[in-house]
């Protein structure tokens, strides 16, 4: 995860991050048997930070795991939970003494289906995804998108090489032009194509403004 945190304090513009004591980590490290060593990093060095949490969905914390008999009893180490608690994405426990082992998600507890190759993309992509949530600016609802004007992102903005499959529709796209601007394109098949994007900064946001205003129509 070399850059990981410092891409994440710039991303969501904080000075610095706060991660987990070691009795938290030692905590899910036997309950669970094993840590990959990307979800004790991550744990270790930025999981307790403020900022982090106040994005659209939930990150799984160990207090969370300490209060429900339903967490530790998962076939999953659990990251994230869809904040309506539809769907929720995470590592298999058989797949937990990789290194950087993939992701993924589940509706009902009983299928899993792949979400991220790596818990390394699934923090990068999910990080950037839930910032746009929690961005001062933002105009807060979603713009049906067309084909064309996905290319005109491409075209203008730089495209993160992370991507998660089924969160929301296929696959989420995610594009930038500074290090705390964001847009998020939820590809949801069959050309539905549904944008939201935010930055923490007006400048950023402004910056963002010249290549999507007038894109879309809000949803």
């Amino acid at each position: 995860m070399n850059g990981f945190f410092e891409w994440l304090k710039s991303l969501y513009a904080v000075d610095s991050l706060e991660g987990l004591p070691d009795e938290d980590i030692d905590y899910m490290r036997e309950l669970f048997g094993t840590l990959p060593r990307a979800v004790e990093e991550f744990y270790r060095r930025a999981a307790r930070t403020d900022a982090l949490h106040h994005g659209q969905d939930q990150w799984l914390l160990p207090e969370h795991f300490r209060k429900s008999e339903w967490l530790r009893g998962s076939d999953c180490l659990l990251l994230l939970n869809e904040n309506q608690g539809v769907f929720r994405a995470g590592i298999l426990r058989d797949d937990l003494s990789a290194g950087d082992p993939p992701v993924y998600l589940t509706e009902d507890d009983k299928e899993w289906r792949l979400c991220a190759d790596s818990t390394t993309e699934f923090l990068y992509a999910m990080m950037a995804y839930e910032a746009v949530f929690s961005y001062e600016y933002s105009p807060e609802e979603f713009y049906c998108i067309t084909e064309k004007e996905l290319a005109v992102l491409e075209n203008r903005l730089t495209k993160l090489p992370y991507e998660t499959r089924g969160w929301f529709g296929d696959r989420i796209l995610l594009f930038s032009s500074a290090a705390d601007n964001m847009v998020q394109v939820m590809d949801c098949g069959g050309g539905d194509l549904q944008m939201l994007f935010g930055a923490a900064s007006e400048e950023s946001y402004l910056a963002l403004m010249d290549v999507v205003e007038g894109m879309g129509e809000p949803i």
